[in-house]
């Protein structure tokens, strides 16, 4: 994809999801990125896939002023910030020219990395999920996330999420989430959780990272700033829950430290379409083995972008003993909204 046609594209993409700010900051950057600074240049000659499902070059960038932002680094761009969606165009032009060129060191850094983000509201989808199985089975369950970030959504059973009829988790807890439900009435039980962990090829940490994980929350999205805020102080004091590695190096190790008696949960949340063909096929192979012999009850629940064009992700439960997958309905890629579409929780599942 065209390097400013990546930028257009973010817009789209961004604005669908909440932060038409953010999607001016792209269009902008796609009309006007010159090179005239060290940072334009290495956007504008960049080598790899600049678009979203792969190198998510105009993410980078957004992330990197965002950074600026929150750290008071430049209060220009501050000022420019706080206008919101309604900043005039020549604001930008004045702006952001000198920024690129004031903050070089620092926007070269945040173009090195991908963005990572660990999006809380994903947690409904998990949850809706795990209190499903854990009504379905009655067993404890074991949670593995693949690709878990700083691991926050591990967290889902702490987190207090209202659906119709009732809330998920500790009506307590420091972080409240309120997606609009349709579908299913959900089921409201209480689950066992029996451990939880995670992997991912570059964890973040809740303390040293913190900056990094809120600085790729788009631009205009107070309230998911400050729930992202108040997650990572929870985490923060609690015992590390991601390992760094492989996702199928670690759920080899992963499958064999599991007991008989619990439902084996493995999970990734828009994670599986940047695992490569090789990794993705591994764990595929490793849960059919796994799920052939005796042991805990292993499922894979995802919530990935599929090719059918419907609005959002769709959540998939895939049992490898039987090799089906078994559709949940769809969600909002920022769990915005949840249509929950469950099998039936008596019977044969489809």
């Amino acid at each position: 994809m065209d390097i400013r046609a990546s930028f257009l594209a973010q817009a789209d993409h961004c604005a669908a999801l909440g932060s038409e700010q953010t999607a001016r900051y792209c269009r902008y950057f796609a009309q006007y990125l010159s090179d005239d600074s060290a940072v334009g240049r290495r956007i504008l000659t960049w080598p790899g896939d600049p678009s979203s499902g792969g190198d998510a070059l105009a993410l980078r960038l957004m992330g990197g002023l965002h950074a600026l932002v929150l750290t008071g680094a430049d209060p220009e761009l501050s000022d420019l910030w706080v206008q919101g969606h309604d900043v005039p165009e020549a604001a930008m032009a004045r702006v952001f020219p000198e920024v690129l060129a004031r903050h070089e060191a620092h926007l070269q850094a945040w173009l090195n990395s991908p963005p990572q983000t660990n999006e809380l509201r994903r947690s409904v989808a998990l949850a809706a999920v795990g209190l499903w199985l854990t009504a379905r089975y009655g067993r404890p369950l074991v949670l593995s996330e693949l690709g878990a970030s700083a691991g926050l959504n591990l967290y889902w059973p702490d987190w207090c999420i209202e659906v119709p009829g009732g809330t998920f988790g500790p009506a307590t807890s420091p972080v409240r989430l309120t997606p609009e439900w349709r579908g299913a009435a959900p089921v409201i039980a209480r689950p066992d959780i029996a451990d939880r962990a995670g992997v991912d090829l570059n964890p973040l940490h809740p303390v040293t990272d913190r900056l990094r994980l809120l600085s790729y929350i788009w631009a205009g999205q107070p309230d998911r700033l400050a729930r992202t805020e108040v997650a990572l102080s929870y985490a923060a004091p609690r015992p590390r829950l991601v390992a760094r590695g492989d996702a199928a190096d670690w759920l080899e190790r992963r499958l064999g430290q599991v007991h008989s008696g619990v439902i084996h949960l493995v999970c990734h949340t828009i994670a599986w379409q940047y695992f490569p063909d090789t990794t993705r096929a591994k764990i595929d192979g490793l849960m059919r083995r796994a799920a052939g012999s005796a042991g805990p009850r292993l499922l894979r629940f995802g919530m990935e972008r599929d090719d059918s064009g419907a609005s959002g992700a769709a959540m998939t439960l895939y049992d490898p003993a039987e090799g089906r997958e078994i559709a949940f309905g769809r969600v909002d890629f920022h769990g915005r909204w949840i249509d929950w579409q469950p099998p039936a929780l008596q019977g044969d599942l489809p």
